[in-house]
């Protein structure tokens, strides 16, 4: 049994919803009940004994002027109205503590399933009772959020699969799914893609490792985690692809936690980068795009394996398609992976590190799938306005003048 969190109302002021019900089945409620009908904008039974929503007053809303008094206005007491309505077939059920019930004209039967949206919690009162927690808009009820998402027992499986679109966000992906246990890396993960992608995660249940070279930005974004869900399970650990010596260490660190790895998100990149070599003597764009991934993955296969089902997942782009690798001969060249600094360009340097990630995914796949773990290249789209161009004032005024037609960051993680 859990306290009542400190913004919550008291058991005995939260118990409002399931007084009104009680009411409701006391006047004839319920499947088949008096009060279940509106007629002409007022109710046409006697009132419930309180507002279904907060108990404000108890008067059922009948009218407009009855609307408009008490705890919100009319769009607050319409809700409350379409709810009524929908759960009519529901109450006895919810009353009876029982997830099933039959539709009295179909004969469908529905079911409660799945698991709480986001942000939910099933928590237990003083008195027993079961009540659910809202800990992102901070609201406790008696009623089961599942409700709304009810689904139909013996249901006919649908002859397409369900799709997602250019539109689709990772929170809308990840609906209903419970990702406890399971444990996620995300390098590049304090910002931009990794950081919408590191919070969805969290969000479902999923322990996840924000692997970042600032150490400072990454206990930030840690922190702006928590404020959206104060028991989700993150942390920020150092990693600076641009030294192979920290993605050893990091490797190292990680093994020493003895936990499993499902997910390993390969998002860190730069972009526009001027010319410059690491301290193992490689063109940065190429060693932080690419290199120091493929050492990471490296490290830490075994990890995968032992995890399995476990997945890779490189964030690689399209600009991959206008690039090359490969000399005059057709053979690789492996003087256009770390070039020089008379022949650098930023933009070539960058496709070039693309191009390696998606050939690395492929045949990463190719030799882990038969033990049970998969690699794939994503492209998250085009334009994204992100913190990627931050390196030169151009690439900066570039993304700024393309960002009312590029996809946001919600939409592309």
């Amino acid at each position: 049994m859990k306290a009542w969190p400190r913004w919550a109302r008291s058991p005995a002021a939260g118990s409002a919803p399931r007084r009104a019900l009680s009411a409701l089945r006391a006047e004839g409620g319920g499947p088949g009940g008096r009060s279940c009908l509106v007629r002409g904008g007022r109710a046409s039974a006697a009132p419930t004994a309180a507002c279904a929503l907060c108990g404000a007053h108890r008067e059922a809303p009948g009218c407009r002027s009855e609307l408009e008094r008490g705890c919100g206005g009319v769009a607050r007491h319409l809700v409350a109205q379409s709810v009524a309505f929908m759960c009519c077939g529901t109450q006895y059920s919810h009353l009876e503590e029982k997830t099933q019930w039959e539709h009295p004209k179909s004969g469908r039967r529905k079911r409660v399933a799945g698991d709480l949206p986001y942000g939910w919690e099933q928590e237990t009162d003083e008195s027993g009772q079961v009540y659910f927690v809202d800990h992102i808009n901070k609201r406790t009820t008696y009623l089961d959020p599942r409700l709304a998402f009810t689904v139909e027992d013996n249901p006919v499986k649908p002859t397409t699969r369900q799709k997602y679109d250019g539109n689709s966000t990772a929170m809308e992906i990840l609906q209903g799914r419970d990702l406890s246990g399971k444990v996620v890396i995300i390098t590049g993960a304090n910002s931009g893609i990794g950081f919408e992608t590191a919070k969805s995660f969290a969000l479902h249940g999923a322990y996840v490792i924000l692997a970042c070279r600032n150490m400072s930005r990454g206990n930030d974004a840690v922190q702006r985690i928590l404020m959206e869900w104060h028991k989700a399970k993150v942390e920020a650990m150092t990693l600076d692809l641009a030294s192979l010596h920290s993605v050893q260490h990091f490797a190292e660190a990680f093994k020493s936690k003895n936990v499993p790895l499902h997910i390993l998100i390969c998002n860190a990149a730069i972009f526009g980068a001027p010319w410059c070599l690491t301290e193992d003597d490689l063109e940065s764009t190429f060693q932080v795009n690419h290199l120091g991934h493929f050492y990471l993955v490296q490290l830490l296969e075994d990890v995968l394996r032992h995890s399995s089902p476990a997945r890779v997942v490189v964030v690689s782009s399209e600009s991959h398609r206008f690039t090359e690798i490969k000399d005059s001969s057709g053979k690789l060249d492996f003087s256009l992976l770390s070039p020089p600094k008379k022949e650098y360009w930023a933009m070539l340097a960058y496709n070039r590190s693309k191009l390696c990630n998606i050939l690395f995914s492929n045949e990463l796949n190719r030799r882990l799938s038969p033990h049970g773990v998969t690699s794939n290249a994503v492209h998250p789209g085009n334009m994204m306005y992100s913190s990627i161009h931050r390196n030169w004032w151009v690439y900066t005024l570039l993304f700024t003048l393309a960002r009312p037609f590029t996809k946001s960051m919600y939409i592309s993680s």
